[in-house]
């Protein structure tokens, strides 16, 4: 498999943490072969997580992060501590990296439970072991490590590699909605927020998922879709839409041809699509001042009509006859003390890895703050959810 072949939210994250000078850096080089961190004596050296997504025979695709040490001192130590117990949301296997010749410190032995309450499958790796004279027994999940001279570095990968072996569910992003031979149409606009030349990545899973499924389908722009739609000797099985165009897509879409959005579609694949549909409802119900949060998982150059800080905001402010007060975060940022907010907004997560995904959706649901993602709040608004989620009748059910 090619080093391209998988996207990098599509990617196991292995993640690697610990004290400060355990070495976490210099084993992250042994284990890729490359010199990804900045190695140094001098306590302190890796500031924010490092990631890299790579080709790690014989582990295949992955996304590998270097994180600060969790005993950073002070208050930018802190902000660096934090940063690390984040990376922990976007983590599938976690590596804790400890000094060989010392017992668990109670800050590893923390990181230790926090693995386990999660259910986090992870690896301790006992480093610098070739300065131990004599080597104890270890457990089943840890292994004796030198980054100096190599030792084990090739078992450690494989022991990551029997954890990442760990089956899994197939999941697709539309394919098992539909049968090989079926026609579906692809609505994309082209307008000032779209990337010059190329498709954002939830078009071009979908367009991948469809190939792999034996479908055939189609791409206009949303001007596009009647005339389109006139060219077909049968009508399509399935149209999806990006967002935006909701409304004017409906509108030209016959009603006996199910219509969806990529945003829908990757709530479903990344999330839980079911909790974004039931928080569509708090919109309808947002009064004057309410705080609400409006978070995507990626950063961009924001534009004169941007989705998250302008569309969606007006469009929230028409639907509820409210002026509610928007909060934005943008990539990795996710506030921690959700409580405080009336509804959060979030974007289809492409970016996103499922761990992170998920992670961001229970922390909504332990603050008690109904969630809803950008298609969902779209087609509510425009009175088109129902119809939206027709590829799914039980969630049609719930409105």
């Amino acid at each position: 498999m090619s080093l391209n072949a998988v996207v990098s939210a599509e990617r196991p994250h292995i993640g690697f943490f610990g004290l400060r000078n355990a070495g976490k850096s210099s084993l992250v080089n042994a284990v890729t072969g490359q010199s990804l961190s900045v190695v140094s004596a001098v306590k302190g050296t890796t500031t924010d997580p490092v990631r890299k997504a790579m080709e790690l025979l014989p582990l295949g695709p992955v996304v590998i992060i270097d994180t600060p040490g969790l005993d950073d001192e002070g208050e930018l130590g802190a902000l660096r501590v934090e940063k690390a117990q984040r990376v922990l949301s976007q983590t599938d296997i976690a590596v804790l990296v400890t000094d060989a010749s010392n017992a668990l410190a109670p800050a590893e032995a923390e990181l230790v439970a926090l693995f386990k309450e999660r259910k986090l499958p992870y690896l301790i790796a006992r480093n610098k072991a070739d300065l131990l004279e004599d080597r104890p027994a270890l457990s089943e999940n840890e292994i004796y490590v030198s980054a100096l001279n190599g030792e084990n570095i090739f078992e450690l990968k494989e022991a990551l590699g029997r954890l990442l072996k760990a089956p899994k569910e197939e999941k697709h992003v539309v394919s098992d909605l539909l049968s090989p031979g079926d026609t579906v149409v692809l609505v994309i606009p082209v307008d000032e927020a779209a990337p010059k030349g190329r498709l954002i990545l939830p078009q071009q899973q979908t367009m991948r998922d469809l190939l792999d499924a034996h479908c055939t389908f189609m791409a206009c722009q949303p001007q596009e879709l009647s005339a389109t739609l006139q060219t077909l000797k049968e009508k399509p099985k399935l149209i999806i839409t990006d967002s935006q165009a909701f409304g004017r897509v409906a509108k030209d879409t016959p009603e006996d041809v199910m219509l969806t959005s990529f945003s829908i579609l990757f709530a479903r694949y990344k999330g839980d699509l079911e909790t974004l549909v039931r928080g569509a409802a708090q919109l309808k119900n947002l009064k004057d001042g309410d705080p609400v949060l409006i978070s995507e998982g990626c950063t961009h150059h924001r534009q004169c009509g941007d989705i998250g800080t302008v569309k969606l905001p007006g469009w929230i402010r028409e639907f509820s006859g409210a002026q509610p007060q928007f909060s934005f975060t943008s990539g990795g940022e996710f506030p921690g003390d959700l409580e405080k907010y009336k509804l959060i907004v979030h974007c289809g997560g492409c970016m996103l890895n499922e761990k992170e995904m998920q992670h961001r959706l229970s922390c909504a649901a332990r603050a008690g703050v109904p969630m809803v993602n950008y298609g969902v709040a779209i087609a509510q608004m425009h009175g088109i959810l129902k119809r939206s989620l027709a590829p799914f009748p039980k969630l049609q059910e719930i409105l």
